[in-house]
């Protein structure tokens, strides 16, 4: 693992990339939250940070903007290649998974889902 260096007191740049300072948080998770149109006070509280963190982290994601954003695309980016890269990985297994008979020990559980879903659509039958 390589040195971070200190961008700011709170953002460092760290090996996993723009980060928050002594934590595992990256502006690049805040953008996440910002670009779903999340309010400041709700980032922080989701993401168990400080007044200060939180406010300094917005603050540097405003000053550098484009830099922030041509790397969040770039993780978003990674980010999808990967999960595409697994999930080809993984299909024939997840197939093979699917096709097994159900465990003898799950029976009674599935016979309580079924009859919960059949009085389900019966209500919403009657209601509608």
């Amino acid at each position: 693992m390589g040195r971070d260096t200190v961008v700011q007191p709170t953002v460092t740049r760290t090996s996993r990339g723009l980060s928050i300072a002594g934590t595992r948080i990256t502006l690049y998770s805040i953008m996440d939250y910002v670009t779903a149109g999340w309010p400041p006070k709700l980032i922080r509280d989701r993401l168990n940070l400080t007044d200060r963190q939180i406010s300094d982290a917005l603050a540097y994601i405003a000053e550098h903007r484009a830099a922030v954003e041509a790397e969040y695309q770039q993780v978003l980016k990674d980010a999808e290649e990967n999960r595409r890269y697994w999930e080809d990985r993984n299909r024939e297994r997840f197939a093979k998974i699917a096709a097994l008979p159900p465990k003898p020990e799950h029976a009674a559980l599935r016979a309580k889902l079924r009859a919960h879903k059949a009085k389900v659509n019966e209500h919403d039958h009657r209601a509608g």
